[in-house]
């Protein structure tokens, strides 16, 4: 990363593995926040866009991307963020979260994403700000700074997604050859004469108005997901109450839309349009064993953006939480305050 041509971050770093630290030191988190406002914003005539700002009310913003698309926020995500220097920006993308309708995939696009980011940047009288996205919120987050590149002050990225054809692919077919398990529960969810097609069979699932139908399907395409999501499976169980019913819809429609066509962007999109950003500050902090966004997107990334930290994390997979990422998250927020 470089500021007036002064290298303050090295280009790539194999970060020391979590194991190998204090575990409170890699998984540390700031106190836990309360929101200070938050609101809903009229986007067109179907959505209504949730946000909610905490942290320092005059300090540098920096807007958090969740992932998905579909995920939603949740109040953890402000613990990235030191509160007394960030005034932090949390929004619930389309028919996610808060955000109403629920699940909806009509006028559902990144082109929709970024003219949203733009509504609520206006709304809050933000000029600049910081814009941090994983997964899809990284894709999110490019796709936003080649549009409106003067109001980016810098990126910080986590398991990067450029969605191309090959990632969409092995999201639904290659992550078996690791998790076999999870990806025959996930394929023998669908009739054995729909197989070839897993993305048209849980689409036509997903979108079937009957909750009997779209209820458990969404809740097969997230149980695969997650599955793939840590380098070290999660032992927390997961009460399938209403709420949890409403975010697996959420999560696995709008993914499912936004794959089938094929995340809204062009062939390469995201990498050809990088010279617009080369200047800008950026963190890339990538799991070295992601198998939801394989290493290779956050590499091919790293490779045509100039001055940008590339930060593998040896001993981790796709999820924020796991503790070598959640330190380098947090590790990439404080280096930041001194660019703002």
């Amino acid at each position: 990363m470089s500021i007036d041509g002064v290298n303050i971050i090295p280009a790539l770093e194999t970060i020391e593995p979590a194991s190998s630290v204090r575990q409170e030191d890699a998984a540390s988190l700031y106190p836990v926040i309360e929101c200070r406002k938050s609101g809903f914003l009229r986007a067109d005539k179907v959505h209504r866009l949730y946000w909610e700002e905490s942290g320092n009310k005059k300090g540098v913003p920096v807007v958090f991307l969740h992932g998905g698309p579909g995920a939603g926020t949740a109040p953890t995500y402000r613990r990235f963020f030191d509160p007394s220097h960030y005034r932090i920006i949390l929004i619930d993308q389309r028919g996610s979260g808060r955000s109403t309708p629920e699940a909806e995939i009509q006028y559902n696009t990144t082109q929709n994403l970024v003219s949203d980011l733009e509504l609520v940047r206006e709304h809050l009288k933000i000029e600049r700000w910081v814009v941090f996205g994983g997964s899809w919120g990284s894709t999110l987050a490019l796709a936003y700074g080649q549009a409106h590149p003067e109001r980016c002050i810098g990126f910080i990225l986590r398991g990067v997604f450029l969605f191309s054809t090959e990632e969409i692919d092995w999201f639904l077919h290659g992550m078996g050859r690791f998790f076999p398990e999870a990806w025959r529960a996930f394929a023998n969810y669908i009739p054995v004469d729909e197989r070839r097609d897993l993305l048209t069979a849980y689409t036509e699932l997903l979108m079937d108005p009957n909750p009997e139908i779209h209820r458990p399907a969404a809740a097969a395409w997230c149980a695969y997901e997650n599955s793939c999501s840590r380098l070290l499976p999660s032992t927390k169980k997961t009460s399938r109450n209403d709420s949890y019913y409403a975010g697996a819809l959420a999560m696995a429609r709008i993914e499912a839309h936004y794959m089938t066509n094929n995340g809204f962007l062009g062939p390469n999109q995201l990498l050809d349009g990088m010279s617009i950003l080369k200047n800008h500050p950026a963190v890339i902090v990538q799991g070295r064993y992601d198998m939801v966004c394989p290493i290779r997107a956050a590499d091919r990334l790293a490779q045509v953006w100039d001055g940008a930290a590339y930060r593998i994390i040896p001993d981790a997979g796709h999820a924020s939480m796991e503790p070598g990422i959640r330190s380098a998250l947090i590790t990439a927020s404080d280096e930041f305050r001194s660019l703002t």
